[in-house]
Parts: structure tokens; sequence; C-alpha cells
């Protein structure tokens, strides 16, 4: 997947690993965040979860976090709006460490 920047935001790769034993960003893999979510992939439980625990590990507030692509695969496309890869990659690094 493509990571780009754009005026309305950065398009962020995401790989979800739904039904896991508990949310958390896992890092950087194979181009795409890796993150794992509790909820289930039923009725955008999981894509709501995923957009929540993005926003609250990045600090952002979830209305700044969009599901482009992917709303039925564990490849999702989201858009973040005002903040850079480069600002992205940091906050989550810090968050993680």
């Amino acid at each position: 997947m493509k990571k780009a920047t754009r005026p309305e935001g950065t398009l962020l790769p995401v790989r979800v690993q739904p039904r896991a034993r508990r949310n958390e960003v896992v890092g950087w893999q194979g181009g795409a965040l890796r993150v794992r979510v509790t909820a289930p992939p039923t009725d955008g439980r999981a894509n709501q979860a995923v957009v929540e625990l993005l926003a609250a590990a990045l600090g952002l507030p979830r209305a700044s976090i969009a599901l482009v692509s992917g709303a039925a695969s564990r490849d999702k496309l989201l858009r973040v709006e005002r903040h850079s890869l480069a600002d992205l990659r940091a906050r989550l690094d810090g968050a993680r460490a």
C-alpha cells in the first residue's frame, strides 16, 4: 500500500487483527501499521475500534481519523487529518515506548 501526505491528511495503511486478546498498536510491518483489536469484524465494530485505538494512541480526536477503504478487509487505508507520516510515526513510536 502507498503512503501519501495530502492537504486533507495523510493516508495510513493499517493491517488489523480483530478478536485479539487486547487492543494494541503492534508496530510497522511490511509498510503498514499493524494493530490488534478485541472487537469482532462484524457490523463495523472492528473498524470503530481501530479508529478509537489510533485516536487514543496519537492523541487526536476520533473525528480526525477516517476510513478511506477496506471496510470489510484486514488491510485498511485510513486518512489522518493535518499530520504528516513522519509526525504519525513519531507519535506512535512515542506511545509504544
